[in-house]
């Protein structure tokens, strides 16, 4: 393996939907949510850094928990904008365990086969429902604290534990990896993750044999994720589930980092799941808690609305629902889900089948 040396990436010209394939776009999931008559979290916007304005990139790396202050009296008691000294101490500051990950090599194995998303559309573009219900969670993260961070495994297995980043940052083998991104919404980006096979984590805590199943659960913080207290008939904690061979596939990934940095809070800081071959939704994020499990567990959205989101959920352009599924834009190339971009058409498993299709044999 090589680093990899990132270059920047000339975006496509934008091409021009017809005015009647615009008028008979399909639904937004918001909208899809209330139309089935769900609990919206669209006025969940408290707290807006520059309403009505477009995030600068620097506005949206202030994540996981803001850059290190920049502490200018000699003492050390005051910054130019008069913070105190115990308001410039921020717990939440990634160690230099956590950093001395970074950068990882890239696994030269897996190629995008598209450009690369731009790194300001990944960050600021986002689902993430427990602080809103818009693609502005950017803009309500602020309180989240992601660090000090401890994940639990537990269930079927001989050796229950809890880890801290550090432990993690320790034990595992970290790599990026150049994925393909799709969403049950047919969006799609192609980003860098840096983190390291799920498998990892699991064989740390020696699964039993009658272990059949994977479920994970997210932070469930509502003073911190307005999108909670907005929503609250919704199935919180947020919670995902795999087969124990989906998640043992050398595909199935925790990603700590995006584009050669900590994620942000809005894309899931300080763990997230990353399956490409699935849909979004799968990709459950600030992950505290890993259940080895005999049953299929029950999930966010299979719970919700279960004649819309399968338990299984992967990419396949045969899939009508929630809406047709035969294609996609890229993120980062157009203004947005009703806007004008390039569609390309769907491949099965988001064209990651080498990898996965045999654990769909029957």
């Amino acid at each position: 393996m090589q680093y990899f040396v990132r270059r920047p990436w000339d975006l496509p010209h934008r091409e021009i939907t017809e005015e009647s394939a615009y008028h008979s776009r399909k639904q937004h999931r918001r909208e899809f949510l209330q139309v089935m008559g769900i609990a919206g979290i669209a006025g969940a916007t408290t707290g807006l850094i520059g309403c009505g304005s477009e995030p600068t990139l620097e506005d949206l790396q202030t994540t996981p928990t803001g850059r290190p202050p920049k502490i200018s009296a000699s003492d050390g008691t005051a910054d130019p904008n008069n913070r105190t000294t115990q308001e410039l101490v921020d717990p939440g500051l990634p160690t230099e365990v956590e950093l001395a990950v970074y950068p990882a090599e890239r696994n030269d194995e897996f190629q995008y086969g598209r450009d690369e998303t731009p790194e300001k559309a990944a960050l600021q573009y986002t689902n993430f429902y427990e602080f809103s219900q818009e693609k502005s969670s950017w803009q309500l993260v602020r309180d989240f604290k992601p660090r000090p961070w401890t994940v639990e495994i537990d269930g079927l297995c001989d050796k229950p534990m809890q880890l801290d980043l550090d432990d993690i940052a320790k034990k595992m083998t970290f790599e990026e990896r150049a994925y393909r991104h799709r969403c049950v919404e047919t969006w799609a980006m192609c980003v860098p993750w840096t983190g390291f096979e799920l498998a990892q984590l699991i064989q740390l805590a020696e699964p039993k044999p009658s272990a059949k199943y994977v479920r994970m659960e997210t932070v469930n913080r509502p003073d911190e994720m307005p999108g909670i207290n907005a929503t609250p008939d919704y199935p919180w904690p947020y919670a995902e589930g795999l087969t124990i061979e989906e998640a043992m596939n050398k595909l199935t990934f925790i990603a700590t980092g995006i584009y050669g940095k900590l994620l942000p809070k809005q894309n899931g800081s300080p763990l997230r799941l990353v399956t490409p071959w699935k849909y979004g939704f799968k990709c459950i994020k600030s992950i505290v808690k890993i259940t080895l499990t005999a049953e299929q567990p029950k999930t966010f959205w299979n719970t919700l609305i279960p004649e819309r989101y399968g338990f299984t959920a992967n990419v396949d352009p045969q899939e009508t629902i929630p809406w047709p599924q035969n294609s996609e834009w890229m993120l980062g190339t157009n203004e947005g889900f009703f806007g004008g971009a390039k569609r390309y058409p769907t491949e099965k498993y988001n064209g990651y089948g080498e990898y996965v299709a045999k654990l769909y044999v029957s």
